[in-house]
């Protein structure tokens, strides 16, 4: 029995001792009011905080006027890595959009948000 719970506890500290983490600086990025056809491109920054490689293996949006951009390489423990997201700003009005963030960190998804208002130019 004994040797049955060590064996139990030296697997726990196995998979917990080499975790990834990320913390990212914001999870919501908030455009605010913007004009119509200006710049959509924003930009979700993090570090890993965690012991080993951070990979980023696919991000998915919940719509087509949203695109997500993943970093191509490992993020390594301390490095930051940022996230890049492309707004359809042609659409007028209210918007608020998710982005999953699928990884090999402990919490293998990570939920993000954008949101804004897209007015309509003045010319």
């Amino acid at each position: 029995m004994k040797v049955q719970i060590t064996f139990l506890l030296l697997l726990a500290f196995a998979i917990g001792g080499n975790a990834q983490e990320f913390k990212f600086e914001n999870e919501t990025i908030d455009y605010g009011k913007i004009a119509q056809g200006s710049e959509g491109l924003r930009v979700f920054e993090f570090t890993n905080i965690g012991d080993a490689p951070l990979i980023v293996k696919q991000i998915k949006s919940t719509c087509g006027c949203t695109v997500p951009q993943k970093p191509e390489k490992p993020i390594m423990p301390g490095e930051k890595g940022s996230i890049s997201v492309s707004y359809d700003t042609k659409r007028l009005g209210k918007f608020s959009k998710a982005i999953t963030v699928f990884s090999n960190a402990k919490q293998e998804r990570k939920l993000l948000k954008i949101k804004g208002f897209i007015a309509k130019a003045i010319q």
